[in-house]
């Protein structure tokens, strides 16, 4: 049965997200678009606000509110045109590590700077020679005495020039037999000697949202940084990349409907030989078919994450959802800033930015390619 997340309570909530974007995020995004990078302080802001970490339980510092409420904040920072923002990616997909893997104590000492938005955190896996494949990173960290000494580079790091906490993926076996199970994960504080963030990277869309290289040179972390069990880091990182990816088809979702919205009005209101564009026989047929899309996804996803929040296991179909969700949507911004014409070519338009901002998501969180492989083992091929 697909989640209703807009009953009373859900939308008072909403209601309370979008002012909070509409005064403390829109009149300056574009500047953060320029800069590529947003404030610290807004994070300070959302922690105040009780937007950050919203399923957190109390004894943590979070609301205890739940889950749905991460979805909503996801959807509306779309709507909003303010993707950028990644607070799912801090609160949704980098938080959950800490909670599900740390022990009473590391959540104790870190978790409550996570709801407040003093800590702003990073998951580093990828790395310049390693994308999808995650067995074959070659980071590591070494044990020695009471500290791990990490060496090696990541790259495409979300949050890698503001982050203050950073959950690293390395060897603490290079020499296990599998790969995949001598990688343990390791939170690396900002100001440990041997952490270097590299450039900002200069990215095709998400430009607030900082992308960066981050360099281990002897970097010593004590041994009590290490999540759960030393390497079981791979397992851990296959169980909430399920998360991750299911944030990325939201994302990928609620773009869809924001760029099919503001197309529509477009061709209502655009006139061309003495009649609107929505008038002719080709694109009202082209609408057609991107709403039927559009509405096909919403109910694959409603009903997914019910699904995810009943914690059943939705590894197909999350995997299903990353992967035709975001191809959809990439179809759909690619017939939308068709139909604004020369207009759509305009970065005053928001489909010029909304059709970069979105080819990224059939990239990250495990590409489309690596959704169908996953889909093809769980239907037995």
């Amino acid at each position: 049965m697909a989640l209703d997340l807009n009953n009373e309570d859900y939308k008072i909530f909403r209601n309370s997200f979008k002012k909070f974007l509409k005064t403390e995020v829109i009149p300056h995004y574009n500047e953060w678009e320029e800069k590529g990078i947003i404030p610290k302080e807004l994070y300070l802001k959302a922690g105040k606000m009780g937007y950050l970490c919203p399923w957190l339980e109390e004894k943590y510092g979070g609301p205890e509110a739940g889950l749905e409420y991460s979805v909503i904040i996801a959807e509306e920072m779309v709507k909003a045109g303010a993707i950028g923002v990644l607070f799912p990616l801090h609160s949704d997909i980098v938080a959950p590590y800490i909670y599900s893997f740390g022990t009473e104590e590391q959540k104790l000492q870190w978790l409550p700077k996570f709801a407040s938005g003093e800590i702003i955190s990073a998951i580093a896996m990828t790395e310049p020679n390693t994308g999808s494949d995650l067995a074959a990173i070659t980071t590591t960290a070494v044990l020695d005495g009471d500290e791990y000494v990490i060496n090696g580079a990541k790259t495409f790091i979300s949050n890698g020039i503001n982050t203050n906490l950073v959950v690293v993926a390395c060897k603490t076996d290079p020499k296990a037999i599998q790969p995949h199970r001598g990688i343990s994960l390791i939170v690396v504080e900002e100001g440990t000697p041997g952490f270097i963030r590299g450039r900002k990277l200069d990215k095709m869309g998400f430009r607030c949202q900082d992308t960066a290289e981050l360099f281990f040179e002897d970097c010593r972390v004590p041994r009590a940084n290490l999540l759960g069990v030393e390497g079981m880091g791979f397992k851990y990182l296959m169980l909430k990349l399920q998360q991750e990816r299911l944030f990325g088809s939201i994302w990928g979702q609620a773009m869809a409907e924001k760029m099919l919205n503001e197309t529509m009005d477009y061709c209502k209101s655009r006139n061309i030989f003495g009649k609107p564009v929505s008038a002719f026989q080709h694109n009202s047929f082209k609408l057609a078919e991107m709403a039927t899309e559009v509405e096909l996804g919403r109910a694959f996803l409603d009903s997914l994450v019910a699904d995810h929040i009943a914690g059943k296991n939705v590894v197909k179909k999350v995997s299903m959802a990353k992967y035709w969700i975001n191809e959809m949507a990439n179809r759909i911004a690619y017939d939308c800033l068709q139909l604004h014409g020369g207009y759509g070519y305009m970065e005053e338009y928001p489909i010029c930015r909304d059709y970069r901002d979105v080819r990224i998501f059939t990239i990250f969180a495990g590409t489309s390619e690596v959704m169908k492989s996953i889909i093809a083992k769980e239907i037995g091929l």
